[in-house]
């Protein structure tokens, strides 16, 4: 099937057992990690997680990214069930109470001031690049990234990514934060969100074949 303008911008060609197969036959893995209210931490408190968070960056001997997403908080379920109560609702006064208070929510909503964040560590892992001497220099080895990706050779850089993968998670888990790597419909359902916000934030997503779900 031929690729749409807009998928020829995107530089994921598969996406298969939680991993991204990118264009240049290397692979990602994605971390969901959870957030920290570091400002309701006592001063020793912020201190102890800079300098953890500092000596688990350092610890790090390949490339990570990673990302922070705002979007409007996706409340329609939510109006939904309130509309189902206010339909259901005898009492006249309960009736418009209800009314009133989902249409304050939805005003609430439209205005963009509740927000949600999303916090993600991608972690690449490139199987095809077989250079001797340190990992970053034979990361950027793209020449040797075109070769076809077989099925021995990306279950053994699977491997490697999700070896990676728990040792970020670990890392991470010592300055307080959750970590879990995301599965195939995740991946799928973050980066179409990606591309369409105006639809996830209205909660619609497509959707997913059978296959992908297993």
């Amino acid at each position: 099937m031929a690729e749409s303008p807009t998928q020829q911008f995107i530089p994921v060609d598969q996406i298969r057992e939680g991993v991204m197969i990118m264009k240049d036959r290397s692979l990602r893995g994605v971390l969901l990690v959870s957030s920290l209210n570091f400002a309701l931490k006592s001063e020793d408190e912020q201190t102890g997680i800079i300098y953890q968070f500092q000596d688990f960056l350092n610890s790090l001997d390949f490339s990570c990214q990673i990302i922070a997403q705002s979007r409007k908080l996706n409340i329609t379920g939510y109006l939904e069930k309130l509309k189902e109560i206010e339909a259901k609702q005898e009492n006249d006064l309960l009736k418009v109470q209800t009314s009133e208070y989902r249409k304050f929510i939805e005003q609430i909503v439209g205005g963009g001031s509740i927000m949600t964040k999303n916090f993600y560590v991608v972690i690449p892992y490139y199987p095809l690049v077989e250079v001797p001497g340190a990992a970053g220099m034979a990361e950027k080895n793209t020449k040797a990234s075109k070769k076809d990706l077989t099925e021995d050779k990306f279950q053994r850089g699977k491997y490697q990514l999700w070896q990676r993968m728990e040792y970020v998670v670990l890392g991470l888990r010592r300055c307080g934060l959750r970590a879990s790597p995301m599965t195939s419909p995740e991946l799928i359902e973050t980066l179409w969100a990606f591309h369409h916000p105006k639809e996830a934030e209205s909660g619609y997503y497509p959707e997913l074949p059978p296959e992908i779900l297993k």
